[in-house]
């Protein structure tokens, strides 16, 4: 439990200060960034005083000078942290709805513009949030999507959600695969207990959704670069 409790409270002692001097920033100015780079700092900073180690291979593949689609496998709640400390730039994300109501994290998510779902939301909603998404993507920051919907309860390849490729076909943005591992043993769904170890993240070569004349082929495309990435037993 030692590496969970250092996480925690690397969250709170750093946190609260910042949400205090960046918020209000962000308010008065409307520029969101010192948040941004604050929270990276503090993902950044309680992964490694967790002993959480960060191997990263592909970060040279990544476009610098347009806004991406970054498209990984979920296995753990430690996932959006590693992701969001290692990619460049500026990056909004699709989330659980229920997540915005959280008291002074909920502000955050929407002052980066981050994207609320609902898993059982209707078609206008989820179209809604596709073009929330788009606008997002205009103003030259990324999206992260997890295109399984939610944490794979083995570690394995699960169905791959819609949404994120609709949004890729309607925008052109580059979808970037994203294969991660070793963070489903870091902190397994359904434990409170984290463990020290290394995550590992691969950034494979982007993929142009131009290239595609349908969604099912664009998502067996961003499927296949995930797979490569990951040990055997997780392709399935």
């Amino acid at each position: 439990m030692i590496p969970s409790f250092i996480f925690v409270l690397n969250m709170v002692v750093l946190g609260i200060p910042s949400a205090l001097l960046f918020i209000p920033w962000c308010w008065i100015t409307g520029d969101v960034l010192p948040l941004y780079k604050a929270t990276r700092f503090i993902l950044r900073s309680g992964c490694r005083l967790a002993g959480v180690r960060i191997h990263a291979e592909g970060l040279d593949r990544i476009p610098r000078d347009r806004a991406c689609i970054f498209m990984s496998n979920h296995v753990s709640n430690l996932d959006p942290p590693v992701l969001i400390s290692l990619i460049p730039g500026r990056t909004s994300a699709f989330l659980k709805r229920s997540l915005m109501k959280i008291p002074i994290l909920g502000i955050g998510f929407r002052m980066g513009e981050f994207i609320a779902v609902d898993r059982a939301g209707s078609r206008d909603e989820a179209q809604r949030s596709v073009e929330d998404a788009r606008r997002v993507l205009s103003k030259g920051v990324h999206i992260t999507t997890f295109v399984e919907g939610t944490r794979s309860a083995d570690g394995r390849l699960q169905t791959f959600k819609k949404g994120p490729f609709f949004l890729a076909l309607e925008s052109g943005a580059p979808c970037v695969p994203v294969s991660i591992h070793g963070t489903e043993k870091l902190f397994p769904k359904g434990s409170l207990r984290m463990h020290s170890g290394t995550a590992h993240a691969v950034f494979h070569t982007p993929i142009d959704p131009r290239d595609f004349a349908s969604r099912e082929e664009l998502s067996e495309a961003v499927r296949a670069a995930i797979a490569s990435g990951l040990p055997e037993w997780m392709r399935s």
